[in-house]
């Protein structure tokens, strides 16, 4: 049997162990520590956003940052519906109802029509969401310019599930926007033209480049071990509002009042990323762009093989003109009738082979833990296992599921790893 080729596995850069011999060194080991102390300083400084505090889990960093906005029993949440669910279980963590908003075919994110719609709806009735949650799909960053502008109009604060997008950039056209960005913000270069420096603010035109999450009141990492850069595990909350991300560092350290002894006027969590891990996360940043770079590579390797209009039947994730993304994953949608046979074919084949693959996330709408409710009849919630929730469309996310494989996409996979992967869709279509 031939080598396991998985679906993203951790890359190392190099540098990790030497962080985290120091961490050995100073005897941080548990929870917070010199560590933790510079990765958020770096990651501030590489995302731009001012404000960050490392935590257990990106659902962690989802949790502390709805409950800041008071989410409660009773209070709806515009989601994304096509997501991984660490970006909605928080809100049924705080009682509330998640309403998920399908998906457009241009970006494969929050549909920013129907999110406008659903907000005029939902002020005619008088009751505006509490928060809209989207989702940077696959490292590919959502219409940011106008999901702000509409979540803005309605006073509706978003918080950005960025924990796919890593290193992805989006262009902000509008000068408003441009202006509160400022000139200290910091975004990277890229190979196609960006050239720009660590402290620099991108420009392209009337335009400029920007971090995915910068300009949501706060933004949602992920450091799993299958993201593009990892600590294991752990996440980041970060957001350009001190105080919010100052609540979170209290919240995530079991809310402890500033005493000898241990006193609580609040309840907290155990959130904090410990030393090691940060550590891990300081090797990883210092090699993201690295990664970005190898991942798009492999998207073009497989393109030019897959997706030139030489197959019938297989389509790419597109990229979105407004934005850079860094191709997480490589995902591709196979039409059955077109291509012989359908995705689920093609992933038992390789997995026959020894290489992992999966299907596009299962939309949150279509999961049994949620039982939906209509506008013209909510219905009594009957099992106990089941939340509450709405959904606005639908099609489109399932679609995509129905025709969508996740290709592996490590960044240490070989050209003849891709080679191999290749291969074996092309047996299946001659098959």
């Amino acid at each position: 049997m031939k080598n396991r080729i998985f679906l993203s596995p951790p890359h190392m850069g190099g540098d990790e162990i030497k962080y985290v011999q120091k961490a050995f060194e100073s005897n941080y080991i548990a929870p917070l520590g010199p560590q933790v102390d510079a990765f958020e300083r770096e990651f501030s400084e590489y995302t731009g956003l001012q404000y960050c505090v490392a935590l257990a889990s990106g659902t962690a960093a989802m949790h502390l940052g709805l409950r800041y906005l008071g989410i409660g029993p009773g209070d709806e949440v515009l989601c994304s519906t096509l997501t991984f669910i660490g970006s909605v279980t928080p809100v049924t963590f705080l009682g509330g109802t998640p309403v998920f908003i399908d998906c457009d075919r241009e970006t494969w994110n929050m549909d920013p029509v129907l999110l406008e719609a659903e907000l005029e709806r939902c002020a005619k009735a008088g009751n505006l969401p509490k928060a809209v949650v989207p989702t940077d799909l696959y490292g590919q960053c959502c219409d940011y310019a106008r999901i702000y502008e509409v979540c803005e109009r309605f006073g509706v604060p978003v918080v950005m599930d960025v924990a796919e997008a890593m290193g992805a950039r989006y262009l902000r056209t509008d000068e408003r926007e441009s202006e509160r960005a400022g000139e200290s913000e910091s975004v990277k270069a890229d190979e196609e033209g960006l050239k720009l420096g660590r402290s620099e603010v991108g420009k392209s035109g009337t335009g400029r480049w920007l971090h995915a999450g910068k300009g949501a009141r706060a933004a949602v990492f992920s450091f799993n071990g299958n993201k593009i850069m990892t600590t294991s595990g752990g996440g980041m909350l970060a957001s350009d509002d001190g105080e919010l991300i100052e609540k979170a560092r209290f919240w995530s350290q079991q809310a402890r009042e500033p005493f000898v002894h241990y006193e609580h006027t609040e309840i907290g969590y155990n959130y904090r990323m410990s030393n090691i891990l940060a550590a891990i996360g300081r090797g990883q940043l210092a090699v993201l762009d690295e990664r970005v770079r190898r991942k798009r590579e492999i998207f073009d390797y497989y393109h030019a093989a897959l997706g030139c209009g030489d197959i019938p039947g297989i389509e790419f994730m597109p990229e979105a003109s407004y934005g850079r993304c860094n191709r997480w994953l490589t995902v591709v949608l196979i039409t059955p009738e077109m291509f012989g046979v359908d995705c689920e074919a093609v992933r038992q084949a390789l997995e026959a082979e020894n290489i992992e693959s999966r299907p596009v996330w299962k939309p949150m709408h279509l999961q049994p833990v949620f039982e939906l409710a209509t506008e013209r009849h909510r219905k009594t919630q009957t099992d106990k296992r089941k939340y509450t929730a709405r959904c606005v469309g639908g099609k489109v996310a399932e679609d995509l599921f129905e025709r969508g494989l996740c290709l592996p996409s490590g960044t240490a996979m070989t050209n003849s790893d891709l080679d191999r992967v290749i291969d074996i869709v092309l047996k299946c279509r001659r098959a």
